[in-house]
């Protein structure tokens, strides 16, 4: 990566996925700053406040309190600043609808959270070694879905 340290951010309100989130990312063999946090409301004043410098990578959760991932992201997609941001949606989720509504509003990638620790791995290794370059010649929803 060009990226001495790539810069992580998770939103998620669930404390379990959180810290597995974490302790995955610590085994991946990339220099992460992996920031957290815990709801919608808080990613969005976290990306809009003017000293922050914006993450490399979003692992956005869907189901969140107080403002939700789908909110995030057509709010993140409608923000000139914003806008370019990668998003990986990371959910429980497995909803075709889900799926396609995230596709259709500019997600980058579409996660089903793991409940096995190697596989988490994997995923994240896979996602932060992808090749985000399929973006200039439109996104193709065989890539959208990971599936490892």
């Amino acid at each position: 990566m060009k990226h001495d340290v790539l810069r992580i951010l998770l939103a998620d309100d669930d404390d379990d996925d959180r810290l597995f989130f974490k302790d995955a990312i610590k085994e991946v063999k990339v220099k992460t700053d992996v920031t957290v946090v815990n709801d919608g409301v808080e990613l969005m004043d976290y990306l809009n406040d003017v000293n922050t410098r914006l993450p490399n990578l979003i692992f956005l959760d869907l189901n969140m309190p107080r403002k939700d991932g789908m909110e995030c992201l057509s709010e993140i997609r409608s923000n000139s600043k914003l806008k370019d941001l990668s998003i990986a949606i990371y959910s429980t989720s497995g909803q075709e609808k889900d799926i396609e509504e995230t596709f259709v509003k500019g997600a980058n990638v579409y996660i089903k959270k793991p409940n096995d620790f190697e596989e988490l791995k994997n995923i994240l290794a896979t996602v932060i070694n992808i090749n985000w370059q399929y973006h200039t010649s439109g996104l193709n929803k065989e890539n959208f879905i990971l599936n490892i």
